[in-house]
């Protein structure tokens, strides 16, 4: 006996009517028969929809027998959700098709953890993994310096406006303060999050003019020059010249784990790590610490005799 009853196609917000949800028709959306994302969707929409039972058989053939057919036509069935979850972030991020490409990653990734057996639709299912790699790649790509690093600034990013507005519209002056105590964040989060996402904490050219009258300076030339002095660069080399006349002599004041660490950390083009270093020994990582530390101590004493 069949597990499901015998329905019809269902339409609902699983599996949209894409066409009848995506306003196409705005002057925004208004696309030529040739543009990319207009094609895409008319090719998207050859692929059929799932009914409960189709999409069960299929699912628990992926799940049981590892059928990377079934797992095709799992995904293309779905590419219609991933398209009108895309259009719902259109105001934030303008590329609707970059939108659709980390979607469709994320209903790859729903399908191929898809059990069947817990009762839901993939539909349901695969739109938190649809979202998700949609956010963080807006997310990623927001601002050329990312602006959510920690789990405080992504919050902020992803409410800081819409609480904002919330609090507005009760009639209340929705200050750094009261956000954070809303949002649970601290209040230099709050500033920050907010110059970020504001128009002047936009990207800005270094080779833009500072608009001095009769000046031709640009922001680049504000950058403090970490340059070395010349007297700086004299005296380093010096003591490079220094240390490789007496490098041979230095040497002969280490045991061999020393000279070992020495030659293969200090001196090295390619350095080794500690816990490398250490691992190769057979030391601790903190004992292979303590002989670097050692060295450089011998090394300077070494050098008080020449300077």
């Amino acid at each position: 006996m069949s597990r499901f009853k015998k329905t019809k196609p269902v339409k609902n917000g699983n599996q949209p009517q894409l066409l009848a949800e995506i306003p196409l028709e705005s002057n925004k959306y208004a696309l030529s028969s040739t543009h990319p994302l207009k094609r895409y969707l008319e090719e998207m929409q050859k692929y059929p929809l799932l009914d409960p039972e189709e999409e069960f058989l299929l699912a628990m053939r992926l799940k049981e027998k590892g059928d990377m057919e079934a797992a095709k036509k799992l995904v293309t069935a779905n590419l219609r959700l991933v398209v009108k979850i895309a259009f719902e972030y259109r105001s934030i991020y303008s590329n609707i098709l970059d939108l659709i490409q980390e979607g469709n990653i994320g209903l790859m990734k729903a399908v191929s953890k898809f059990d069947p057996t817990k009762g839901a639709r993939l539909g349901y299912y695969s739109s938190w993994w649809i979202r998700s790699y949609i956010l963080k790649y807006i997310l990623d790509n927001f601002r050329l310096v990312k602006v959510g690093t920690t789990q405080a600034q992504k919050k902020l990013f992803y409410h800081l406006l819409r609480e904002k507005e919330r609090l507005e519209a009760q009639g209340l002056l929705a200050g750094p303060k009261l956000l954070a105590e809303r949002l649970d964040v601290k209040e230099k989060d709050v500033l920050e999050m907010t110059q970020r996402l504001s128009s002047d904490g936009s990207e800005v050219s270094l080779d833009t003019p500072l608009n001095h009258e009769g000046s031709s300076a640009t922001y680049v030339d504000q950058l403090p020059d970490n340059t070395e002095q010349a007297d700086e660069t004299l005296a380093r080399n010096e003591l490079l010249g220094l240390l490789k006349d007496k490098l041979q002599e230095f040497q002969k004041q280490l045991s061999a784990k020393e000279l070992k660490v020495l030659t293969e950390r200090l001196l090295s083009d390619n350095p080794k790590t500690l816990q490398e270093l250490a691992n190769q020994y057979g030391l601790t990582r903190e004992r292979a610490r303590q002989i670097e530390t050692k060295i450089i101590a011998k090394l300077r004493e070494f050098l008080k005799h020449y300077l």
